[in-house]
């Protein structure tokens, strides 16, 4: 399989379009060099000038690759393999190197030329590296490939303006209930899973001071919290109502939640303590086997107030530079196909559990089987593909959380209080794209 899709793309001429471009931590940054455009601009003549049967790959060079620390062993090895397989690519070597999906978009943006050729990032990343013209348009066969292989959520994760600009390699980046089964028997709803918690003398994490976990509340109860971004991945208009009726209810609710003596701040099994039940995602299953051993359970999210929560699905995307050698970026490309592919996203799987975006991958009897993947697979009915955000809406959210943490606002807040500070959240969200 593996062969066939890369000796199909390695036939056809590169189709390029102008090029123009997180974790939810990271600040938006939207300033593009002078070198980056001319590069861009370089790579697109480079491309239009030099048919694929034509490139001399004689010459080679060295090819980045960032990659998360956890993979850079199997990166290595899916290198090795596909130089194997393309032997015409030969002359080209790999640097592989630890840098975090959080972190490539800012390390990217801050100096393009200097940035990993391949890189992976968290799909929130993407408009702020298109905005900097640190990645290149997925087009052509290319384009067909992400789009026939991968399931809606990615492919729209990959998309900025409508043009694709990344490979998907996982739909696994969202969350959902793992918990004790001997302290709770009724994973069903918040409520009944804090007072199990409470008469147990244990602990139920959520992190609440995060943006991405506090839509569960909000997206629930039908609000919504979107941003338009123009082909060029400026934030161009917001798209809330989080001052309304239905998000007092979502934020009562998160108090409430806060109100508990079981409720502890937190997403990370690694970091919690005397725990019965956590919010928290695929990447933390193998800790959640090892603290819950024989007890180990997972669902998808609670009802809160008679209502699903929600929240985002996320996902973990490849990107390539712009290059000015076409013989360069033609391997480069190619590479993300192999390092994206049905085969590749298994065996990615099988080594350290990331949930396959490839469609056939998510219908593999291994990936069918994983407890983890199935609550979440569950859970993605419900849930919202993240877009882009820009950075400034992740300290406002964390801001939000920290006022119900200290207390500032509780269970007794007035709903007038309530839709007054949602008011202020709304309003400075709506600033963040003007």
């Amino acid at each position: 399989m593996k062969k066939k899709i890369l000796a199909t793309l390695l036939a056809a001429t590169m189709v390029l379009g102008l090029c123009a471009c997180g974790n939810k931590e990271v600040a938006e940054d939207t300033t593009a060099t002078a070198e980056t455009t001319e590069a861009t601009e370089a790579t697109e003549e480079a491309a239009e000038e030099a048919p694929a049967a034509d490139l001399d790959f004689s010459q080679g060079g060295n090819i980045t690759i960032w990659v998360a620390e956890n993979v850079v062993d199997f990166t290595q090895q899916q290198w090795d393999a596909f130089i194997a397989a393309n032997p015409d690519y030969a002359a080209f070597t790999a640097t592989i190197e630890p840098v975090g999906e959080g972190d490539a978009a800012g390390n990217m943006v801050t100096d393009v030329e200097g940035g990993a050729d391949v890189f992976g990032f968290a799909q929130d990343q993407l408009a702020r590296l298109v905005s900097a013209g640190a990645v290149m348009p997925v087009m052509g066969d290319y384009e067909s490939f992400v789009t026939s292989s991968n399931d809606a959520g990615s492919v729209a994760a990959a998309t900025v303006g409508g043009t694709v600009y990344a490979y998907p390699i996982t739909s696994d980046n969202g969350y959902f209930l793992y918990y004790d089964k001997s302290v709770v028997t009724d994973p069903s709803t918040v409520e009944a899973i804090a007072d199990a918690c409470d008469a147990a003398g244990k602990n139920f994490y959520m992190e609440i001071n995060s943006g991405w976990y506090q839509t569960a509340f909000f997206f629930g109860e039908g609000c919504t919290l979107t941003y338009d971004t123009d082909d060029e991945g400026n934030f161009t208009a917001c798209n809330i109502d989080y001052a309304s009726d239905k998000g007092v209810k979502a934020l009562r609710n998160i108090c409430d939640l806060a109100a508990h003596k079981c409720f502890q701040n937190g997403s990370s099994m690694s970091n919690a303590t005397n725990v019965a039940a956590i919010v928290d995602g695929t990447w933390d299953a193998s800790a959640a086997k090892e603290v819950f051993g024989d007890n180990y359970a997972c669902a998808k999210l609670p009802t809160m107030g008679g209502v699903q929560l929600s929240g985002f699905g996320g996902f973990k995307l490849l990107g390539v530079k712009p290059q000015e050698d076409a013989a360069k970026l033609k391997v480069c490309q190619d590479l993300a196909v192999w390092l994206s592919n049905e085969e590749t996203q298994l065996a990615r799987y099988e080594a350290v559990a990331w949930g396959p975006s490839n469609i056939n991958a998510q219908a593999s009897d291994a990936v069918k089987a994983d407890e983890a993947l199935s609550a979440l697979a569950e859970q993605l009915a419900y849930t919202i593909p993240q877009g882009q955000y820009p950075g400034d809406y992740w300290t406002l959210a964390t801001s939000l959380g920290d006022d119900i943490i200290n207390g500032t606002i509780s269970s007794s807040s007035s709903d007038e209080d309530l839709m007054a500070v949602l008011q202020n959240f709304q309003d400075t969200c709506i600033s963040y794209a003007q």
